[in-house]
């Protein structure tokens, strides 16, 4: 650890710097000694949380998650798959694992006995929708994370102002850079207002009630879409 704090700046249990290389990134991620939660790289910027997680964002990891799976549940003919929080690189320039994951359509990665247990982009194709959940994190999110996540073409990008019970959701235009979306284009439809209004019923209700009031106001639509 001692190489990356030479020049990193710390925020509580968290660390960055601006001049490291893939071999101080392959350093840190393979220490015995560095007990990371959350790292990513991108060009010579390296960041390390090693913040444990706490109920607020497991509540709402949980509940996007949900949320998932409640659109799957009413579009049975569409493949997802969640994959969050786990590594994703691509060797030499970026490396990231985002708490939120998905996959849309075909090709999508699967762990082979004797593989390292990630997603590489020399072996996989990269996930549709990313995301991260904001608990003390909302300017790097917003910031680094989203120029990473622009870097590597992800083409939908969601932060979840934990606080602030908001939803960012960007999706990538043909220039290469993030612009904000009213409606997901990875779950075609799915407003980001109605995403909102679900995170909100947390302040009152469990993060399962909150799926169950998502799930049926999405009923109520694709039945009004159906007549």
């Amino acid at each position: 650890m001692a190489l990356f704090l030479d020049n990193a700046s710390q925020t509580a249990l968290s660390y960055q710097r601006h001049d490291a290389t893939w071999q101080d990134y392959l350093a840190v991620r393979d220490s015995a000694d560095v007990d990371w939660q959350k790292i990513a790289f991108n060009n010579g910027w390296l960041w390390v949380d090693m913040g444990k997680e706490g109920p607020n964002h497991a509540s709402f990891s949980d509940l996007m998650t949900a949320i998932f799976f409640v659109w799957a549940f009413l579009h049975p003919d569409v493949v997802l798959q969640s994959y969050g929080r786990c590594l994703i690189e691509k060797p030499e320039t970026q490396a990231c694992a985002p708490d939120l994951v998905l996959y849309q359509g075909a090709n999508i990665p699967r762990w082979q006995p004797g593989e390292p247990r990630r997603i590489s982009s020399t072996r996989h194709r990269l996930p549709d929708l990313v995301g991260e959940i904001a608990d003390t994190t909302l300017s790097v999110d917003l910031d680094e994370q989203k120029q990473l996540y622009a870097t590597l073409a992800i083409p939908e990008y969601w932060v979840i102002d934990v606080k602030g019970k908001r939803l960012f959701a960007f999706g990538l235009t043909a220039t290469g850079i993030y612009e904000p979306i009213q409606i997901s284009q990875v779950l075609a439809g799915l407003p980001i207002a109605l995403v909102e209004q679900t995170l909100e019923r947390l302040t009152t209700e469990t993060n399962t009630a909150a799926a169950n009031w998502l799930m049926q106001q999405l009923q109520t639509q694709v039945s009004k879409d159906s007549q």
